[in-house]
This record gives structure tokens, C-alpha cells and sequence, in this order.
């Protein structure tokens, strides 16, 4: 059995539509593009990666893509995911942070456009706190997830953001909230604490300007009950329903993306096919369960080899 994974921002890359110019899934960027007055086509293809840092422009370019390889994939399944049984097939779906509006398109629960529109809201509610607010945010690598929030919990200004495998826990905050947490983070052993280029302190307090404007998009939304199961950032569980909530709770919430692996994991899943640009989710999908079968579709020539990763779930 297997599970869907869809990445979030910072996933993005320079010319990451590139390949898929030629592939009939590319209709699917201006459907999109045409659903948000966005130039998807523009972001995929010729933005460069100072304008793709943007949150604005990375969240939108990095739904766009993922939407790009599940109609892809979908259509090399003959245009519909096989639900979760016994013998296999779909067990659930999961995405990281931003990727969990790609994962509920996956997941039957809201509609490509809709949640492209979603995005754009999300998208540039975050760019706005951002500027009212800057943050940033580091990665500490080697040190349990305990002590990082210790560290975190004794620092003004500085949350744990991401739990994303053993050894690798992203903290958010001011500039100095995340500069004085990470200090404290090698006083307690981490091996290092790298800065991440981002535009703000994303799942943490900092980012509560822009829940008005997303809750407001959320209200607007139409979600319908899930097919196959999502496996929330916020709580790490399996859910068919309550999405418009969990999307608002996610915002300066962070994200449990290491227990949602083990939730998949418990599920049954074996192996995980990760849609969209970048191999990053593949590699904690390694980390976090090194015996499970690992494939990424960030291009048309990826199919193959999900396929084949597929055919052995």
C-alpha cells in the first residue's frame, strides 16, 4: 500500500516547469493560471529563484507543479488513485505545510482550482505578516526534539516550527528569537544550526496577521468529504473532514511532519511517492523509515520509476 506526499514551500526551483512544457498535464498551469490571475506559466518557466523566493510566488509555483504531476500520475492510473485495501492501493495522503493543499486535491476534498485560489489567499496573506512582522527561521540538526523546544521555550521569540525527522527540527521567530534559540541548542549538543533562506518565521505567532485574510478565503471554500484520507500537519491524524479548520489551525501551528509518517506508516502505507519539485520529503520519508520504498515525480521522466514503486506496494 502506498502514500501520497506533496511538499510545501521551498521546494521550489528555478525553471522546475521546464520539463513538463510538452507533457499533456501542462494544461493544467493555465487552468490554474487562469483560476487565480496568476502567471503560473511565467513562475514555472522564466522566474528566476530571487522572484520565486517571494512567498507570494513560491507558494503558488510549488501547488502548481504538484497539481502538474498528480493529473500526470492520475493519468497513468487510468485517471483515478485505487482506494486502500488489502491488496493494496491508496492509504492516505499527506503534504507539507503548503503541500496539504496539494494533498486535499489529492485527497478528494477540494478541487484543483479551489485550492490554487487558496493558495494565491494564503500566499499573500503570509508575505504580508511577513512584512509587518520579519522573521526567519534555522534548521537544528542533532538534537532531540525535546531539547530543541527547551531551548526554544527559555528564548523570547523563538518556536519549534517543523518536526520533520530524528536530528532535523526547524525552529521560527525574530531574527534574534531564532539567533539566541540556536545558541542554546548547541549549548545542549546540536550537531549545527544552519539559517534557512525563507521569508518569514512561518508556523509560528508571527504569522497570526495573516489568519484574518485566510480565514476569510477558508470561509469561502467549499470542501467536501474526503475519499482517502489526510494525515493533518497540526495533529499528525488521520481525518475525512474538518479541513477548513485544520488549514486555519496549521498557519502558526507547527508542523508534526515526522509522527504523520509514522501515522502513514501505522496506516499500512510502504511505500511514498512524493509529487512535486525537489526530493526533500523522499529523503525524510528515508530518515524517519528507512525500510520503506521511496519515489519522487518532480518531472515527466520520474513517472517510470513511481510507477514501478507503485506496482511493488
Amino acid at each position: 500500500m502506498f502514500a501520497l506526499l506533496f511538499p510545501g514551500q521551498g521546494s521550489q526551483r528555478e525553471g522546475m516547469g521546464l520539463p513538463w512544457r510538452d507533457h499533456p498535464s501542462w494544461s493544467v498551469v493555465g487552468q490554474l493560471s487562469q483560476a487565480t490571475g496568476r502567471d503560473l506559466s511565467h513562475l514555472l518557466l522564466e522566474a528566476p529563484a530571487e522572484e520565486l523566493r517571494a512567498t507570494r510566488n513560491a507558494q503558488v509555483a510549488a501547488f502548481g507543479l504538484s497539481m502538474v504531476a498528480l493529473d500526470a500520475l492520475l493519468g497513468e492510473l487510468g485517471g483515478a488513485l485505487p482506494p486502500g485495501g488489502p491488496s493494496g492501493g491508496l492509504v492516505a495522503v499527506a503534504g507539507h505545510s503548503l503541500g496539504e493543499y496539494s494533498a486535499l486535491v489529492a485527497s478528494g476534498a477540494l478541487g484543483a482550482e479551489t485550492a490554487a485560489v487558496l493558495v494565491t489567499e494564503r500566499g499573500e496573506a503570509m508575505q504580508q505578516a511577513a512584512e509587518a512582522h520579519p522573521g526567519t527561521m534555522a534548521a537544528v540538526i542533532g538534537l532531540d526534539i525535546e531539547l530543541v523546544a527547551e531551548a526554544c521555550s527559555s528564548t523570547e521569540g523563538a518556536w519549534v516550527a517543523n518536526d520533520n525527522t530524528p536530528g532535523q527540527v526547524v525552529v521560527a521567530g525574530t531574527p534574534h528569537g531564532v539567533a539566541e534559540a540556536g545558541a542554546a541548542c548547541l549549548e545542549r549538543g546540536a550537531k549545527r544550526v544552519l539559517p534557512l533562506q525563507v521569508g518569514g518565521a512561518f508556523h509560528s505567532p508571527l504569522m497570526a496577521g495573516a489568519q484574518p485574510r485566510l480565514n476569510a478565503a477558508l470561509d469561502r471554500a467549499r470542501f467536501a468529504e474526503a475519499a482517502h484520507l489526510l494525515v493533518a500537519n497540526v495533529d499528525a491524524t488521520a481525518h475525512r473532514s474538518g479541513f477548513r479548520d485544520l488549514l486555519a489551525a496549521q498557519l502558526c501551528s507547527g508542523v508534526r511532519w515526522r509522527q504523520s509518517l509514522g501515522t502513514l506508516a501505522g496506516l499500512g502505507a510502504t511505500t511514498f511517492i512524493e509529487l512535486g519539485p525537489g526530493t526533500e520529503l523522499s529523503g525524510m520519508v528515508r530518515r524517519c523509515l528507512p525500510e520503506a520504498r521511496r519515489a519522487n515525480v518532480a518531472g515527466p521522466e520520474d513517472l517510470s520509476s513511481a510507477l514501478e514503486a507503485l506496482a511493488a506496494a
